[in-house]
């Protein structure tokens, strides 16, 4: 088993930024791809970003590309989210998640419980 939990997470003024963790534990994720999505409310879960096992291809919904990086540091387990310029829209919980087959599949296996970000106005 798999456990992801997130960090980072909080409240912060439009423009500003933040950097989201997810520490695996249980076992090395290293080998698997990674993912973070967010849900806000009343709206469906959205794929943000995911990365793959060597870190060296990342790939990212629209809507954050050039405002958001993933980043992997596969000694410590742990995957991140630099958020940066942040928007009112990007107010979610976030939750990263793990899985052999997510970058291709979109479908992951292990999931964290959710980080929440409140971009204020």
């Amino acid at each position: 088993q798999v456990q992801l939990v997130e960090s980072g997470g909080g409240l912060v003024q439009v423009g500003g930024s933040l950097r989201l963790s997810c520490a695996a534990s249980g076992r090395t994720v290293s080998g698997w791809p990674m993912g973070w999505f967010r849900q806000a409310p009343g709206k469906e879960r959205e794929y943000v970003a995911g990365i793959v096992p060597t870190g060296g291809t990342a790939r990212y919904v629209d809507s954050v590309k050039g405002r958001f990086t993933i980043s992997r540091d596969n000694v410590k387990n742990t995957v991140y989210l630099q958020m940066n310029n942040l928007k009112p829209e990007d107010t979610a919980v976030y939750r990263c998640a793990a899985g052999p087959l997510g970058y291709v599949t979109g479908k992951y296996d292990y999931w964290g419980q959710g980080t929440q970000v409140t971009v204020s106005s």
